[in-house]
């Protein structure tokens, strides 16, 4: 019998780790879920495949890749665990974090209440080393070598470890930052370093700063994270099995490369669950979409428009922002695990904290004492009494008496209770889907939201009411989207390299060089991926503005010879995209001057997808496995409501709520008023009923 070749897709998530298998050979799809292992993510990791082969039918000799999303490093920065770190940077300039952007988050009104956080580096660990470039690269003072050395053993003397490293203008010339790693390594052997030249040869030097100080923060613990599943996989195994990570910009990499670079993994899970969520929505034929990623701890949204999300390089992590490439995700804290609390003025609150998977809700009666969003689900009836099929099972009145408990303090009735946490919930995710899409000049009510996540699609019907979004689209396993969209992600690489000038001045040949140099980089990386010449992709983008803006517009840039033409055409195009974005542009203006600012380029190796296939759609109409009291409306109180089995829906399957829709690793709950329908593609269509009725 020949071995099969199967991929696996693991998102690990804060309160489960969800698992995709893919047959290569037959198309074959599985997917399952195992409760996550906060202490040793690892050991879920490993717990998954497990599963998941067993599910399968197949053996640990049968897989050929291994594709992961972590949240480990997204977790370290929102929950502000750094440790010690050391900033060298040039002589002068010691101050440059302290100084920062001067702004005030929120605008100058929340100035006086504003507290300026912690500085990723306190200023006693910032060491200045003498020595200075221009713009262009060229050296205007040399590099002071014995500082240099000064400052390594100073570094050791203190048991600093980790360190950050970022001259002035070191994203044109990265002689001097190089010779300083070089020094550390002869004078600090034991330091973990990240240079800017390497992790972001773009100009502006905090963004700069920060973003090396970041990726240095992160590289301890994701390299022994990385490691040791690497390991664990090759001991289970008895060989090395090919495992990417998932980075924020949309690909894959390698795990012996990621470790080199662990900034881009920051919001990888997310990342995996929007391209997974952005090929079911094209296959189902819709191509502008929100998507809304609901799990343990956070929801996170973002915009897919004609199947590609939208990627950023102004996005943050916590408070720390990070100009890397990264889809464009707005992460809230409402998740199934978000905790419900009262204010000290007695008003009630949801979240951002979260019970996570340990201890969890009550209901999951591992210890939890506090009332979450999990545990007013359960009380209303919106989802079963256990989950994961039955493998998990839920104390209702262990829920039920702590939401007493609370709504008594609140002088309300529980059902009004648990209806106010959720709705509070939905306005949360409501403002993070706002903030994606009216914040950036777009109408939600042109979208299809796609929700998925374990805890996404319980609250879509309410937030049809709130964003007056007229389509939800549930995909099949919705649980598992984001591992199910590790499988669909090519490996990628990002360049960047800053070119600031006037379209004017800009020459053709100079461009087309800088571009070749990029180009070269992103092919030896994709070669050293294991990718043929024949098989590379290169994607050039340029960031523009008008002269004089402070920010950037990202365009594309037209394969092929880089000519007069090609700059015109990008001029072009950002004129198109400024219109898109800010609701005016300044093409009919001569005086108004295009000035380039960032080279880009991408690299990508393909892989083979899984293919979304149309379902049998000739089972017979499927009844009921039983009705459950739900409350949809505190003042309607319960009504008893079908509960079907989802699996069991055929294609064309319509259903009018109330409905309780239920499958392995989630629930779907259609409130009176609305209508799902199941496409050919296991898809649950969700729209208004009088809608519905008419179309």
């Amino acid at each position: 019998m020949t071995a099969r070749r199967i991929r696996i897709g693991i998102d690990t998530g804060g309160t489960f780790t969800d698992v995709v298998a893919f047959d290569e050979d037959s198309g074959e799809v599985v997917t399952t879920k195992t409760p996550s292992t906060p202490g040793n993510p690892a050991d879920g990791f490993l717990a998954g495949i497990d599963k998941v082969l067993g599910i399968a039918g197949a053996e640990f000799a049968d897989v050929v890749a291994v594709s992961h999303g972590t949240t480990v490093a997204t977790n370290q920065l929102l929950e502000g665990k750094v440790d010690a770190l050391g900033f060298i940077t040039t002589a002068g300039y010691e101050a440059m974090l302290e100084i920062a952007r001067q702004s005030v988050p929120d605008g100058y009104g929340n100035s006086y209440f504003w507290v300026k956080p912690d500085r990723i580096v306190p200023r006693d660990l910032v060491r200045g080393v003498g020595g200075r470039l221009d713009f262009t690269g060229a050296e205007i003072r040399p590099f002071d070598e014995d500082g240099a050395r000064r400052t390594a053993r100073w570094f050791k003397d203190k048991g600093i470890d980790t360190l950050g490293v970022c001259f002035l203008h070191a994203y044109a010339n990265p002689a001097h930052e190089e010779r300083m790693r070089e020094i550390i390594a002869e004078e600090h052997p034991d330091a973990v370093v990240s240079i800017s030249s390497e992790v972001l040869r773009e100009y502006r030097e905090y963004e700069r700063s920060m973003t090396t100080l970041v990726d240095a923060a992160v590289k301890p613990k994701l390299s022994r994270y990385v490691n040791n599943i690497k390991e664990r996989l090759a001991t289970q195994s008895g060989r090395t099995i090919p495992f990417y990570v998932m980075k924020s910009n949309g690909g894959v990499l390698s795990a012996d490369e990621v470790v080199h670079q662990p900034i881009t993994t920051v919001l990888s899970g997310p990342a995996a669950g929007a391209l997974g969520a952005a090929l079911i929505a094209k296959v189902a034929g819709f191509d502008r979409v929100l998507t809304s990623d609901g799990g343990g701890t956070s929801t996170d949204v973002s915009v897919v428009i004609d199947g590609d999300p939208t990627l950023t390089t102004e996005g943050s992590v916590g408070v720390y922002p990070s100009k890397i490439p990264m889809i464009d995700v707005v992460t809230v804290g409402a998740g199934g695990g978000s905790i419900a609390w009262l204010s000290p003025e007695g008003t009630l609150k949801v979240g951002p904290h979260s019970a996570g998977a340990d201890p969890g809700p009550i209901c999951y009666r591992k210890g939890g004492t506090d009332v979450t969003i999990t545990d007013a689900h359960v009380f209303l009836g919106r989802i079963p009494p256990h989950l994961l099929g039955g493998e998990i099972p839920l104390d209702v009145d262990a829920a039920s008496a702590a939401i007493q408990q609370l709504a008594g303090k609140l002088g309300i009735s529980a059902e009004a209770c648990a209806t106010g946490i959720l709705e509070i919930s939905a306005w949360n995710q409501a403002n993070a889907l706002r903030q994606v899409t009216v914040k950036r000049g777009l109408d939600v009510r042109d979208f299809t939201l796609t929700t998925f996540g374990g805890s996404g699609s319980l609250l879509l019907c309410r937030l049809m009411d709130i964003l007056n979004v007229p389509t939800v689209l549930v995909p099949p396993n919705p649980g598992n989207v984001s591992a199910f969209g590790l499988l669909t992600v090519d490996v990628k690489n990002d360049y960047v390299q800053t070119h600031v000038a006037l379209q004017e001045n800009l020459d053709p040949a100079d461009l087309q060089s800088e571009y070749d140099v990029l180009t070269e980089r992103a092919a030896a990386a994709l070669t050293k991926e294991g990718f043929a010449p024949a098989d590379h992709v290169f994607v050039r983008t340029a960031d523009v503005r008008y002269f004089g803006q402070a920010f950037e517009v990202r365009v594309g840039v037209p394969d092929g010879p880089i000519t007069a033409e090609t700059l015109a055409t990008v001029a072009e195009r950002f004129h198109a995209e400024h219109r898109v974005l800010y609701g005016y542009d300044f093409s009919g203006d001569p005086t108004q001057q295009v000035e380039v600012v960032n080279l880009r380029v991408s690299g990508v190796g393909p892989i083979k997808r899984p293919e979304i296939l149309r379902v049998d759609d000739a089972r017979p109409e499927p009844r009921p496995t039983g009705t459950r009291s739900v409350c949809f409306d505190a003042d309607a109180g319960y009504v008893e409501t079908p509960v079907f089995w989802r699996p069991d829906l055929p294609a064309g399957q319509v259903l009018a709520g109330p409905v309780i829709i239920e499958e392995f690793g989630s629930t779907v709950p259609i409130h009176p008023g609305f209508t799902a329908r199941v496409d050919d593609y296991a898809n649950i269509i969700v729209t208004r009923t009088q809608q519905s009725e008419e179309s």
